[in-house]
Formats: C-alpha cells, sequence, structure tokens
C-alpha cells in the first residue's frame, strides 16, 4: 500500500487565462488524453475564460462558487453539483467564499450515462 497527497497544500498554482487564487493537484493523466485533478478555490478567485481543450466534467465537492460559458451569466453551484463542457466549449468558473472541485477532462466523457440531471434549470 502506497500513500499520496492531492490536498491544497501540494496543488499547482493555475496562472494561465488570467486567472487567480486557485490552482490543481493533478491525479492521473493516461497515455490517451485523460486526467483527473482536484482544484482548490481561495476566496475570491477565478479560473479565467477558457476553451476546454477535450469534454471536462466538474464535480464541485465543497464550497459554493459560479460557472459561466461565453456571452452568458454566471450559473450557482454548490456541494453536489456536476457541470458539463463540451470540448471547445469558452468557460470560466471562480468563488466568493472558496471552493474544491473534481476535474475530470476526456474526448469520451459521456455524464449521461450515470448522472442525473436535475429537476429544475441550474
Amino acid at each position: 500500500m502506497k500513500f499520496f497527497r492531492f490536498d491544497r497544500e501540494v496543488r499547482r498554482e493555475i496562472l494561465a487565462f488570467n486567472s487567480f487564487n486557485v490552482g490543481i493537484s493533478p491525479i492521473i493523466k493516461n497515455e490517451g488524453y485523460t486526467s483527473v485533478g482536484c482544484m482548490y478555490f481561495d476566496q475570491n478567485s477565478v479560473v479565467g475564460m477558457h476553451p476546454a481543450t477535450v469534454s471536462q466534467l466538474f464535480l464541485v465537492m465543497e464550497g459554493e462558487g459560479w460557472v459561466r460559458v461565453e456571452g452568458d451569466e454566471k450559473v450557482s453551484v454548490s456541494k453536489g453539483t456536476a457541470v458539463f463542457w463540451e470540448a471547445g466549449e469558452q468557460q470560466e468558473s471562480g468563488t466568493e467564499t472558496g471552493m474544491a472541485a473534481i476535474v475530470i477532462e476526456s474526448p469520451t466523457l459521456n455524464p449521461e450515462q450515470y448522472l442525473k440531471t436535475p429537476l429544475s434549470s441550474l
């Protein structure tokens, strides 16, 4: 048995796309293009507008914040919310109070296969 860390203290800061106060702890990346990481958003943080390089599933594990796509308003998200972006979709996310999210990136993601959609639109 081996133990590893992926907590906030070992995260790598994200500076691209005018991002601030946010970092990621990569968990796994395979030979194809599938990666999993845990993003930690400090108070008053933003990952700036950028295109999803592949399909991306953003799973809010703690806290609350917002997400948006280019041209749309911010949509509130909180613990238990899953957000899916298609490859190429311009996206942005952030929080005022702090948030943690698992991010899964893969060209073969199909969240409709297992995840339930909300009864009302977020």
